[in-house]
């Protein structure tokens, strides 16, 4: 049997007439065996669609598959279908939780629907309503494989260990749970199909599962492909059409080129040695991927410069840190809230942010810069390019976070000191209202005070992490000497604004003319944008550890749907 031909659209949305009309003039050039529909077919309210399509003034042109997708079906559909199964030549429901192996020999797994945890026991009996259950996901587990996987919510942390970035935006209206991550790792789909909820195609390096228990490596080596399509005919023109051929054999034994390992499967740990002990000191207490951070991070903090890790309170390993204010680990870097925050835990509490939304963003690496380690030798430029994308993910999900949060109230501000005789680089998060970001304020407020200190004047650019791995800047800000930096960001929920970076090049700390640069400078200029004057001084702020507590707590509830390192099954609480 060939191998079959299959077109995947996204979410039709009720423009029935205008997809199955470029569907059938695709078909007639390619022959495709099937469609397949991610997401919804009809809009909300759809009853003239239906009628149009139930009537026959709409046509299928091929067999075409789709599940229940973020809204009920249409009523006349739906009675339709109990009826006689079949909506109309070529249209198959394939139910909202369902295994459908087609004429074709290809085996469709199917789970409709956002997922109701209020349901707790059973699974959801009505089979045309927008939501699933948890046992409904769990149950699919039983379909063992699958050649293709259709769901409307993403596996959680699916994007993990990828190059393909997702913008903040996005990532912000993202519906994802871990149940659909459990179900692809379980039954290891060669495609997985979801919906985009706005105008963007999304498509994953394929990642690579890992042997099943029990099973040889030659037999078990097996690929996922995941892929959101974008809503067809979406005023961005994002890719809402896709085609694709599926060989049926089951041999294939080498990944494509590029593929990932799955980020579904945690690493396997590390063997522990002496060397290893102080930093997988802060692990120890935890069950879960408790060694995760072992290994090549250890060796790399053995040969770091004094102060070492055992004595720098941004190493994991100090056994002075305030671990309690760890927030979430991932696999280069950390978020903690800040000793002796700037705001206060109701300085934003209008806006829907019950915290004092002041965060560090650290390397776990020892490093002074994270672009170059001045001589720890295991810190590789391949570990500079991974660490600064995962904290550039940090601070891009936590500017979402606080956007949809405050309903496009408040931006942030993020700024770095990098110079190469710091102990251990780190960058500084922080909420600030929109409008003084819109308006220029923020931006105007760190140039005058600049001006003030007699600084060296801001250039508004972004820097390149390229250039700062294979420059030996001298102080120019091109390459990795040392400079000031901000970014300033903030959506407005319509035109998306992405924000700006101003940097500020500083001579080096030993040049004849250099001026003192002084560390509280942006923390300074933060207070006053904020009427927070009296807060300049962090010690001025400390809080008890209860306090510390409470803030962490309302952090990570307010963080969960942004927190992409959930799925690596990291813990710190």
């Amino acid at each position: 049997m060939a191998a079959p031909k299959i077109l995947v659209f996204g979410s039709v949305n009720g423009a029935l007439q205008s997809a199955f009309t470029k569907a059938a003039t695709l078909h007639s050039k390619n022959k495709f065996d099937f469609a397949i529909i991610t997401g919804n077919l009809f809009a909300e309210n759809d009853d003239e669609t239906a009628a149009s399509l139930l009537d026959g003034d709409i046509k299928v042109p091929l067999p075409t598959y789709f599940t229940v997708g973020t809204r009920s079906l249409p009523a006349r559909v739906i009675a339709k279908i109990e009826a006689e199964e079949e909506i109309c030549e070529n249209l198959h429901f394939l139910g909202k939780r369902s295994v459908t192996k087609i004429t074709e020999g290809v085996r469709i797994v199917a789970l409709g629907g956002l997922l109701d945890r209020e349901i707790m026991g059973g699974t959801s009996k009505e089979q045309y309503l927008p939501y699933h259950t948890v046992h409904d996901a769990k149950a699919l587990k039983g379909a063992s494989k699958a050649d293709i996987l259709l769901t409307i919510i993403w596996p959680a942390g699916v994007w993990a260990g990828s190059k393909v970035a997702i913008t903040p935006e996005n990532q912000a209206l993202l519906a994802s749970t871990q149940e659909v991550a459990e179900l692809c790792d379980a039954i290891r789909p060669r495609y997985h199909f979801s919906m985009s909820p706005a105008d963007f195609f999304y498509e994953r390096e394929p990642f690579v599962h890992p042997p099943k228990e029990g099973s040889s490596v030659d037999s078990s080596i097996s690929f996922t492909r995941f892929i959101s399509m974008a809503p067809y005919g979406n005023p961005s023109k994002a890719k809402a059409m896709y085609a694709f051929t599926l060989p049926l054999q089951d041999t294939a034994i080498e990944a494509p080129l590029g593929s990932t390992p799955s980020p579904f499967t945690p690493r396997a740990p590390k063997r522990r040695t002496a060397d290893d002990e102080g930093y997988n000191r802060f692990s120890s207490g935890h069950d879960q991927g408790r060694h995760h951070h072992g290994g090549r991070r250890g060796k790399r903090r053995q040969r770091s410069p004094p102060p070492g890790p055992d004595r720098c309170f941004f190493c994991l390993s100090n056994p002075n840190l305030s671990l309690h204010m760890v927030c979430t680990v991932a696999e280069d870097s950390y978020l903690a809230t800040a000793k002796g925050p700037l705001a206060t835990p109701t300085t934003f509490s209008d806006h829907g942010i019950h915290f004092p939304g002041h965060l560090i963003i650290t390397p776990l690496a020892h490093t002074p810069t994270i672009a170059n380690s001045h001589g720890v030798e295991s810190y590789t430029p391949d570990d500079a390019r991974r660490t600064h994308a995962e904290m550039t993910r940090f601070r891009e999900s936590l500017q979402a976070m606080v956007a949809a949060k405050s309903n496009h109230k408040l931006g942030a501000v993020t700024w770095e000191i990098s110079r190469a005789r710091n102990i251990h680089c780190h960058w500084q998060f922080h909420p600030l209202p929109a409008d003084l970001i819109h308006k220029g304020l923020a931006a105007a407020g760190f140039k005058v005070e600049a001006e003030n200190l007699k600084y060296p004047p801001f250039q508004e650019r972004e820097l390149s992490f390229e250039n700062q791995l294979h420059r030996q800047g001298d102080g120019d800000g091109d390459g990795i000497g040392d400079y000031f930096r901000v970014w300033l960001w903030a959506d407005n929920g319509e035109d998306r604004i992405k924000g700006s970076s101003l940097v500020m090049p500083l001579p080096r700390h030993d040049a004849a003319d250099a001026p003192r640069f002084d560390l509280q400078y942006p923390r300074r200029v933060v207070a006053k944008l904020l009427g927070l004057e009296n807060r300049l001084v962090w010690q001025d702020c400390a809080q008890s550890e209860e306090e510390e507590n409470k803030d962490v707590a309302a952090f990570r509830e307010a963080f969960r749907d942004w927190d992409f390192t959930l799925a690596q099954t990291l813990s710190v609480a």
